[in-house]
């Protein structure tokens, strides 16, 4: 698959300006909110493991999943390094039959707003919901629209794009504006959503 062989060239390039080698601040943000000690988290999109480290080091269990088979290899060299126990897999989402769940929480970082059709996005949404626990949360960043570019970035979604796609199997419960963490230097100003949303079951 073309798309499959893109990303593994660009981890085995290390063109990936998003992978800052620190936990993403938004999500930093999130759990020190978090209500309850725990819990199970699926990180979609997991990269090299950085976050979902990080999340193993703050008492959750995790699941990481990627697309790239190089990318799920370096997330477990760095699990070891850290001494964090964390499950990781390389698939696709959209087929991934759920494993480790039901989880309170998903993360993805940039991963839904790839998907480029209505049917995929529409795919994407119902795996996100068949793998929550009632009441679970789903937490992403999302390429904001609002922001026009010149040449290449990350793909984005209009407020109302997003909106559409998510209920009604999601409510949505915070859409804010935000600039995303990014490694390049100086670093990119990328305007992003931050969308929290929780599972309607």
């Amino acid at each position: 698959m073309q798309e499959k062989h893109a990303w593994e060239e660009r981890y085995g390039q290390k063109k990936t300006p998003w992978d800052t080698g620190r936990p993403d601040s938004h999500l930093v943000r999130l759990v020190a909110a978090w209500p309850k000690t725990g819990g199970r988290v699926l990180e979609v999109g997991c990269g090299t493991g950085t976050n979902a480290v990080w999340l193993a080091q703050q008492g959750f269990q995790v699941t990481g999943l990627d697309f790239s088979s190089k990318a799920v290899e370096l997330a477990k060299q760095r699990a070891e390094q850290n001494g964090a126990q964390c499950s990781f897999a390389a698939d696709d989402f959209l087929s991934w039959q759920p494993e480790g769940g039901p989880f309170s929480l998903l993360f993805d970082r940039g991963c839904f707003h790839c998907m480029g059709t209505d049917e995929q996005r529409s795919r994407f949404v119902s795996q996100a919901a068949a793998c929550l626990e009632s009441g679970g949360l789903w937490f992403s960043l999302i390429g904001n629209s609002d922001q026009q570019m010149a040449g290449e970035g990350p793909p984005r979604l209009s407020a109302a794009q997003l909106c559409a796609s998510v209920e009604p199997s999601f409510e949505v419960l915070q859409l804010e504006s935000c600039f995303f963490d990014s490694s390049n230097n100086p670093p990119e100003l990328l305007r992003f959503w931050q969308c929290l949303m929780r599972v309607r079951k």
